[in-house]
């Protein structure tokens, strides 16, 4: 008797960590402020290795439980936790670490895919040439470039969301308002999602 309740707890206890382990992960306000800012400066023709794209635990792309009353195949970002939510029903969606817009750069609202490309090209804007002047003006799409191996137009403003050859930015906030995953990440929401998807971008989760 006493061996069956301690394996029906254990099974509890196994069952309980799953869930953990599976469950969308929410910063409280205090760890969203205290991560700051990462200064890095574009690394135009650098090829991450294999290791690099590794991302901690957290920020690959996995399934979750997921609250929402947007219908399936809508993407949700939640810029203050840093991560892109691709929902699929049934209290479920699959999670992708991202990096965000620096402060200054952080928007919110609803938009639509209006375009994909595959390895885009690169045009640094106006405000990233102001602080790295050696920057390239033109970059064709490929390995190392800075977009990535995919993008994802955001209706008709100049904001994407796409690869990165720096995969050490996902968690942060380092863009000028763009959303970045590391490569395998985009490539795999890229497939996942056609023209005309649902974005909504809320700089909190909503619990």
């Amino acid at each position: 008797m006493k061996r069956n309740r301690l394996t029906a707890g254990l099974a509890v206890v196994g069952l309980a960590l799953a869930v953990i382990a599976a469950a969308p992960f929410f910063a409280t306000p205090g760890e969203a402020k205290s991560r700051k800012e990462l200064v890095v400066d574009e690394q135009p023709g650098y090829v991450p290795t294999p290791e690099e794209e590794m991302l901690p635990a957290q920020y690959r792309p996995q399934p979750v439980f997921f609250r929402t009353n947007e219908p399936v195949g809508t993407i949700i970002v939640h810029t203050d936790e840093r991560f892109l939510y691709l929902v699929q029903g049934n209290g479920q969606a699959i999670r992708y670490g991202i990096g965000v817009g620096r402060d200054g750069f952080q928007w919110q609202g609803l938009l639509k895919i209006s375009r994909k490309q595959e390895w885009p090209d690169w045009r640094p804007p106006p405000e990233m040439i102001q602080r790295q002047p050696y920057l390239p003006r033109f970059m064709a799409g490929g390995p190392g470039n800075p977009m990535g191996a995919r993008a994802l137009y955001l209706g008709d403003t100049v904001y994407r969301i796409h690869g990165t050859n720096q995969p050490r930015t996902i968690g942060h906030a380092v863009s000028s308002g763009c959303f970045r995953l590391v490569n395998r990440g985009v490539i795999d929401l890229f497939a996942r999602v056609p023209v005309g998807t649902k974005v909504v971008v809320r700089q909190s989760a909503s619990l």
